[in-house]
């Protein structure tokens, strides 16, 4: 670790993290994960959360060097398969009360010279075995929340002419700001944003919008919002307690209905996915959102990202982001990072929908469920 990272401001970030973000609870399990490089940050976590309380930490590491060994060496048919047996276990630890929380940040372009259709592949087959356990999460059957620790590759690609160490101090300065750990009682700060969010929401949910219109440079997109929706932002209750979901936090966001998305949308920023820079600035989006496509020639990543699920092409998220960005960033910083660059803007996004997005999402029935899956497999197939 950089001797530049501020180690108060860190202490505060993990600290704000357990007992705010995941609100944890005393005998509560939790199941950490991160990489190798972020292990200042996922010990301070691991100190906070026995201090709270916990009942295990349970560390689950990743490492770049390792994963790219995997796709320079490894069988071909390796990478259509996942370790489903792993989160069967995460799931099956979710629901005997365990916490998840997890380090983020990462190197944006670790897989940018690896073959895209290996990375599309083995994406989708991680997805495929995350089910279990991704489902816990987007019901918030138990609580969970992101933090990001400044990875020195991630900086360098954020502050290219700084050298790595002056990169990394900045970016964890950023963080910091962002995650709103300034201040000495950090956890004072996230509930009084949390207050305004909440004030925000209840007042979108009051006025039940049928659609929301986007316009602006390359965009002019209507998302018509699905029946029965509901706004969340900020610290949101699950079936057992409240939790931040991620740091930091800006959004109220919803359910788009998957047949009244129709419009284009332009952006002004190149985000990467998948290891590659998404460098397409306009995207069309049918009357019945089947898939974004790009108006302009796709590049290689876009190209792998179609063999994701149909159904996974459709719109799971709408949000509405405040224009002032002092307390996010510095004006026309890029983090190359969603948790933080969705926090600047309004935006959409493609997969799963939240069940708390919708009113009495808890008590979805599965006969619900299975309508909702044979009409989405009706829509992918016309």
């Amino acid at each position: 670790m950089s001797e530049l990272i501020d180690p108060v401001k860190l202490d505060r970030l993990a600290q704000v993290a357990v007992n705010v973000g995941l609100n944890l609870q005393p005998g509560q399990d939790l199941i950490l994960t991160g990489s190798v490089d972020s292990l200042p940050l996922v010990r301070k976590i691991a100190e906070h959360a026995y201090k709270a309380g916990a009942g295990q930490v349970v560390p689950i590491l990743s490492d770049d060097q390792i994963t790219l060994a995997r796709f320079r060496h490894a069988r071909d048919d390796s990478f259509d398969v996942a370790s489903g047996w792993l989160f069967d276990g995460m799931a099956a630890a979710y629901d005997k009360g365990a916490a998840r929380l997890a380090v983020v940040g990462g190197d944006p372009m670790l897989l940018s010279n690896e073959d895209p259709t290996k990375v599309a592949r083995a994406n989708k087959a991680m997805a495929m075995a995350y089910t279990p356990a991704r489902e816990r999460i987007t019901r918030f059957a138990t609580n969970w929340t992101l933090v990001a620790w400044p990875d020195r590759a991630w900086a360098q690609l954020v502050f290219p002419d700084l050298d790595a160490d002056a990169a990394q101090s900045a970016l964890a300065e950023a963080i910091f700001a962002a995650s709103r750990v300034n201040d000495a009682d950090a956890v004072a700060n996230w509930a009084a944003h949390n207050a305004r969010l909440s004030e925000r929401a209840a007042w979108l949910d009051g006025q039940n919008f049928a659609a929301l219109h986007f316009t602006g440079p390359g965009t002019d997109l209507t998302v018509g919002l699905a029946d029965g929706h509901k706004w969340l932002a900020g610290a949101t209750e699950t079936h057992r307690h409240r939790l931040q979901p991620e740091h930091p936090d800006r959004g109220r966001f919803t359910t788009p209905h998957a047949l009244k998305v129709g419009g284009a949308c332009g952006r002004v920023q190149t985000p990467s996915h998948q290891g590659h820079a998404d460098r397409g600035n306009r995207r069309a989006l049918s009357k019945a959102a089947r898939s974004p496509r790009l108006a302009r020639k796709p590049g290689r990543m876009c190209c792998a990202r179609c063999s994701i699920p149909m159904r996974a092409r459709r719109l799971g998220e709408v949000a509405l982001v405040p224009h002032r960005l002092a307390d996010l960033r510095p004006p026309g910083l890029l983090f190359y990072n969603t948790l933080f660059d969705e926090n600047v803007a309004s935006h959409i996004a493609l997969g799963q929908c939240y069940a708390t997005c919708f009113h009495g999402g808890d008590k979805l029935s599965a006969i619900i469920k299975a309508k909702a899956a044979t009409a989405a497999r009706s829509i992918s197939t016309g």
